[in-house]
């Protein structure tokens, strides 16, 4: 295993996460994804996954500030039900975590971001979710609870929030309110995720906490890169930037789980 203060690690690390930063501040999403697949490509996948959250909660706590307060609360209160079944999910994803094997996980984790790459791309349908939109709910609780916590366990064990992604893009909401209400969701969950991290102990050694703390300056600069980006760039160039790094970055977890590379 690498050790978060090796020099490669290190400048890595750095590029990694200014990047992941600066796509989200564009896109709304993907700092997670990029970041924690990434680095999966040089360190253990869990321990890429803990070495983000630290990171991944800071992020969306620069972004959720867009958010209006009367925005933030109605939504808040809409997404209840899907944000606690989330956070029930994810604490159970983390306890299994240390428990997958490297390989398959790896294999698993270039799958999902390849299917997410053709979902955005509109090559795959995802099941959406019937019911009434209303800026950021869907009037379904049992559709917000099974959703969540099947997200949450996803993202509990790898940092991927693809569901949960796909499920606030299909309000068609403004691109602002879209980063904002991921952000709030993301913010959440995390902030659930910091703990539990600890308690289950799937930090390596103390070092890569202390790393994963240092991991906000970058990950926080990109983000400010984005976001004054964000209104400069046709949504198509957004969403292009996007999906060929994840398309870069799930080929090359594919190969490594495989064993090609």
């Amino acid at each position: 295993m690498s050790s978060p203060l090796d020099p490669g690690f290190l400048a890595l690390a750095v590029v990694v996460l200014v990047v992941a930063g600066g796509l989200n501040g564009l896109a709304g999403f993907g700092f997670a994804l990029v970041g924690t697949m990434a680095l999966a490509t040089v360190v253990e996948p869990a321990t890429a996954v803990v070495f983000m959250i630290v990171p991944v909660m800071a992020v969306n706590l620069a972004l959720v500030r867009e958010l209006p307060t009367d925005q933030l609360r109605t939504c808040g209160r809409r997404f209840w039900p899907l944000v606690l079944a989330a956070l029930v999910g994810t604490v159970v994803g983390m306890a299994a975590l240390d428990r997958l094997p490297v390989a398959p996980l790896r294999l698993g984790l270039g799958v999902l971001t390849l299917a997410f790459v053709a979902t955005l791309q509109g090559r795959i349908a995802l099941p959406g979710v019937e019911g009434i939109r209303d800026r950021c709910f869907v009037e379904t609780p049992a559709a917000m609870v099974g959703l969540g916590a099947v997200s949450g366990l996803v993202f509990g064990g790898t940092n991927v929030g693809v569901q949960l992604v796909a499920y606030v893009r299909s309000f068609d909401l403004p691109h602002g309110l879209f980063v904002g209400v991921l952000a709030m969701v993301f913010l959440w969950l995390n902030a659930v995720r910091v703990g539990a991290a600890g308690v289950l102990g799937l930090y390596p050694t103390t070092t890569w906490v202390v790393a994963s703390g240092l991991a906000v300056l970058p990950a926080v600069a990109g983000v400010a890169i984005g976001s004054r980006l964000r209104d400069r760039l046709a949504d198509r160039y957004r969403r292009g930037l996007v999906l060929g790094l994840l398309g870069v970055v799930g080929v090359r977890l594919v190969l490594a789980g495989a064993g090609v590379a």
